[in-house]
């Protein structure tokens, strides 16, 4: 696949003009908890789908030609984009077909049948090979690209721009990389607009690939464990998305299980927020990685938790 060119502010600008109707806009609220940094929390957990991934499927749905769409639409996801392509497939009145790893949790698959999709689970290599080949020859339709798809980076790239008005002093923001198509998105939206604000990466060192990558020079593949951190945490960084990602992303910080663990149990606790593992991710890479003084925002990318995990989480345990 060719590189993804670098997202035009303009593009982001209309996106967020396109989306209106399906996406909200999301609160930006303070962590109340003693720390050296000043922590912000932007709730994309709070979408009608519990996920950011609603907003760059409706933008490229949106941008989508109509006789492209005459089949319905399918993507590869483990979940989260499942549900924001189900959910705007739903609001076109098209059908949806999601390739989704059958280790995808219980609540986001439910979720995902209670839009009116369609499951086809494939073991997790097959279905990365879906995502790397951007379609599956078995598929018809228009296939959304979870990540890959400038009109999805662009679409996620509005969230961006609602943190610069909401805190404008910002001097960090920390995103989830799954993919890189969210936190190439809110980067390119913001040093757009201010440059100096610094844009990092959180990952799970379960499977850190984008942090191999940089230490590397180039895409590398890592081994994977998996874990409850089901929305981040791939094999190796997509080739198309490594140059927008390694241009725009300021580094990449990389937290274990038990601090995405203990960021949760923050969330909740002093929040009142459930956050997923990836979501999680974020906000435990600003707990343990801030600087003084400090003004973070720390992206909660969603918060699609089976209960089962969350009660492992809130009585102290690393869900298996």
């Amino acid at each position: 696949m060719n590189p993804i060119a670098p997202i035009p502010l303009a593009s982001i600008e209309a996106a967020r003009r396109r989306i209106i109707g399906a996406a909200i806009r999301t609160p930006l609220i303070p962590l109340d908890v003693d720390h050296r940094a000043r922590i912000w929390l932007k709730l994309e957990c709070l979408q009608p789908i519990g996920s950011f991934k609603i907003r760059g499927a409706a933008n490229a749905m949106a941008l989508a030609d109509p006789e492209a769409l005459a089949n319905g639409v399918y993507t590869a996801s483990a979940g989260n984009m499942a549900q924001g392509v189900a959910f705007n497939a739903r609001r076109m009145g098209i059908g949806c077909r999601v390739i989704l790893p059958d280790s995808a949790p219980r609540t986001k698959r439910e979720a995902v049948e209670r839009l009116g999709a369609v499951c086809v689970p494939l073991p997790f290599d097959e279905w990365w090979s879906v995502l790397m080949d951007h379609g599956h020859p078995d598929e018809g339709g228009f296939f959304v690209h979870p990540v890959g798809d400038p009109a999805v980076i662009a679409g996620n790239g509005t969230i961006g721009l609602e943190i610069l008005e909401d805190l404008p002093e910002v001097d960090s923001i920390i995103v989830p990389f799954g993919g890189g198509g969210l936190s190439c998105g809110i980067a390119s939206a913001v040093k757009a607009l201010k440059p100096d604000v610094v844009v990092r990466a959180a990952e799970v060192e379960t499977a850190a690939p984008f942090a191999a990558s940089l230490r590397a020079g180039a895409p590398v593949a890592v081994d994977r464990t998996p874990s409850f951190v089901d929305g981040i945490g791939g094999k190796s960084v997509l080739h198309e998305m490594w140059p927008l990602a390694s241009s725009v992303l300021d580094g990449s910080l990389v937290v274990s299980l038990q601090e995405i663990c203990a960021a949760i149990r923050t969330l909740v606790g002093t929040a009142h927020v459930i956050a997923e593992g990836a979501g999680g991710a974020s906000v435990a890479a600003a707990l343990n990685h801030g600087a003084r003084g400090e003004r973070v925002v720390a992206v909660v990318s969603g918060g699609n938790l089976d209960v089962e995990v969350l009660r492992t989480i809130l009585d102290g345990g690393t869900p298996a």
